[in-house]
């Protein structure tokens, strides 16, 4: 079966759902074998799935995990409306509308180099292939709303990875926002990238921290998604051409990762 947007054929198929697994009251994980999508698929994309159902539009949800020798994606989502709430409710053996890898994904250096990955909530899961990747070179910082909401950190620290956990309420780790614990590891030692995925106010202040010390930085974006393929103007964003020009472009197409040097940044 293939999907046709704006002349743009892009085949789709229906594919096995290895395991699903609850982590929290509304965070899901689910392993799919997708053994052609697995084998292209970089840290960083996503995965456009369609419930079952009465549903026209798919859900964009981030890549977590990548095994290619299993020829798997993991894909960790919080249920946020009927079509997530759908989505949880898929077994093992379900098949699963799958459409991707989409989107352009994260920059990756030398392993050699130390990195921090910052996320926030259901930005989290993209920094695991990251963490995977680095291993221990790479320091993750994440900040949920309170330990009830914090995910995936025994992934973190099975990659090798050093662990900073935040909580707004104090209930769990560092007590406030995840931008005191990356100031005071930047001073400590810069790294050779920042990467982060997570609300725009964060994203928006680590880009900020990151240009005042001349630290790359990539940031990947969420937004909501009609085509997921740069069909459609419902994720439109505005970034920096490199004449200093804004351009209207695309999440899906365009990102969902970018430079964050060229995100224009509102407020």
């Amino acid at each position: 079966m293939c999907q046709s947007t704006n002349n743009i054929i892009i085949p789709t198929l229906r594919y096995p759902v290895r395991c699903m697994e609850q982590l929290n009251m509304t965070t899901w994980s689910m392993v799919v074998d997708c053994p052609e999508v697995a084998a292209k698929a970089v840290p960083g994309q996503f995965v456009h799935l369609l419930p079952d159902g009465n549903y026209t539009l798919r859900r964009p949800i981030s890549i977590c995990e990548i095994n290619r020798s299993a020829g798997t994606l993991r894909l960790v989502f919080e249920v946020r409306g009927e079509g997530t709430e759908t989505l949880s409710h898929l077994r093992a053996g379900d098949m699963v509308n799958l459409l991707g890898s989409l989107g352009h994904g994260f920059t990756l250096l030398e392993q050699k180099q130390p990195v921090i990955l910052i996320g926030g909530g259901i930005g989290t899961p993209p920094m695991l292939p990251l963490a995977q990747y680095y291993g221990e070179q790479a320091t993750v910082i994440c900040g949920f709303r309170n330990a009830g909401a914090a995910i995936l950190q025994q992934d973190f620290a099975k990659a090798g990875a050093q662990t900073v956990l935040c909580t707004d309420d104090g209930s769990a780790g560092h007590h406030g926002l995840v931008t005191q614990p990356l100031a005071e590891l930047i001073n400590e030692r810069k790294p050779a990238m920042l990467y982060a995925c997570g609300p725009m106010p964060m994203l928006r202040a680590i880009a900020n921290m990151a240009k005042a010390q001349g630290i790359p930085c990539e940031v990947s974006l969420e937004e909501r998604m009609g085509c997921g393929v740069g069909a459609c103007l419902v994720c439109a964003c505005n970034i920096y051409l490199d004449d200093g020009s804004v351009h209207a472009g695309h999440v899906c197409k365009d990102g969902p990762v970018f430079d964050a040097e060229r995100v224009v940044w509102n407020g």
